[in-house]
């Protein structure tokens, strides 16, 4: 009896042995599936988003949810609106919803489509241009070699200023979870700085604020002979409009007072009521010259070049400049110092929150050879 008592409690203790070695086999199994799990997570956060899809960014979300929504600042991303006082702060807006705000920006301002755009870090930005030519000659094999001309350099300082939009929400809006507030920021501060920033690339006069070219001195004088920074204008050969017999012709010289490298790129710059008048012009052969795009979404042209309409541009009246055509990515600098700044307001408006933003943008013709310009006159 005693050696059964003994086989069995052997008999217990093997099986006892076994179910902790399941045990512990079963625990690291769970060990090893945790430490899978965060690897694939580590992995997956490290990946870029594909097929549209888009990563939680944690400033983001503390921009919207935190400071947009509830006004707390705490985590969000504090810059200095004014080089005068660093105590007059602001928060930064988080790159994917400035980009947002680039985006359609450049959607709805005319001349910033297709200038050329630059990203500062300052306000006082710089950029040498040089002028006029170097010269070259031709020379026998033992000929003296004639000093060649220096070519000067101009400095362009693009004149700038604080470019605000103040738009408002009420806070039953902003507590709605529905509500998509970061899409509704960004579009409404495109749309406001787009109004402001067309009127001041056209004719904006620097003083706090972009130079519109408009804004230079004109002249008749062709590429060689005019002065730097000046504007060449080919008149309409009518008083206050076109002349009064092939008004097309001068559209034509228009074209061809722009220099051959100029024209890859170039395009028209009216508004539309100017363009109305022009789309009735025909050929002798009673061909339209304006021409609509075969597809959706590309431009319509004119003589072969692509048509922007300007609402700022002037319209047809005595000596007006009505009509720009150039290269407008050559020609035109716009300098984008920094990202868009925001404040919220829940107390000025009470019971809306006002988001006061602020950007600084500037503006300048950088080679003025590269647009020319059509003036209502006679001569």
């Amino acid at each position: 009896m005693d050696d059964v008592e003994v086989k069995a409690d052997a008999l217990d203790g093997a099986f006892d042995a076994v179910l902790a070695a399941e045990a512990v086999d079963e625990l690291k199994a769970s060990v090893a599936a945790l430490k899978a799990q965060v690897e694939r997570q580590a992995v997956a956060a490290s990946r870029l988003p594909l097929d549209g899809a888009k990563a939680d960014d944690p400033a983001k979300g503390a921009f919207v949810e935190r400071y947009l929504r509830r006004g707390i600042d705490g985590g969000v991303e504090m810059k200095s609106l004014s080089g005068a006082s660093g105590a007059e702060g602001g928060y930064a807006v988080p790159r994917e919803i400035d980009h947002s705000i680039a985006a359609t920006l450049k959607a709805l301002s005319p001349i910033r489509s297709i200038a050329t755009v630059v990203q500062t870090g300052t306000s006082g930005y710089r950029k040498l241009v040089a002028t006029g030519s170097m010269g070259a000659g031709w020379v026998g094999e033992t000929d003296a070699r004639p000093v060649t001309a220096t070519r000067g350099f101009a400095e362009i300082v693009p004149p700038s200023g604080e470019l605000y939009a103040n738009p408002a929400a009420s806070q039953a809006m902003l507590d709605d979870a529905m509500f998509d507030v970061e899409g509704w920021l960004a579009d409404e501060l495109a749309r406001e700085f787009a109004v402001a920033e067309g009127a001041a690339f056209v004719g904006g006069n620097g003083t706090n604020r972009p130079k519109g070219f408009l804004s230079y001195a004109t002249t008749n004088e062709a590429d060689g002979a005019r002065a730097f920074g000046t504007l060449q204008y080919v008149a309409s050969g009518g008083a206050g409009g076109f002349a009064a017999s092939n008004p097309q012709d001068k559209l034509v010289e228009l074209v061809h007072a722009l220099k051959v490298p100029y024209r890859q790129g170039a395009c028209w710059v009216m508004n539309s009521d100017t363009l109305a008048s022009v789309r009735k012009f025909k050929t002798t052969d009673g061909a339209f010259l304006w021409q609509p795009g075969l597809v959706e979404g590309q431009a319509a042209t004119l003589l072969g070049y692509p048509v922007v309409e300007a609402d700022d541009m002037p319209g047809i009246a005595a000596n007006s400049l009505s009509i720009a055509f150039g290269n407008f990515r050559a020609g035109y600098l716009i300098a984008d110092r920094g990202e868009t700044r925001i404040l919220r307001d829940p107390f000025s408006n009470k019971p809306f929150v006002h988001f006061y933003a602020t950007k600084r943008v500037g503006g300048a013709i950088i080679d003025s050879q590269a647009i020319k310009l059509m003036k209502f006159a006679a001569s």
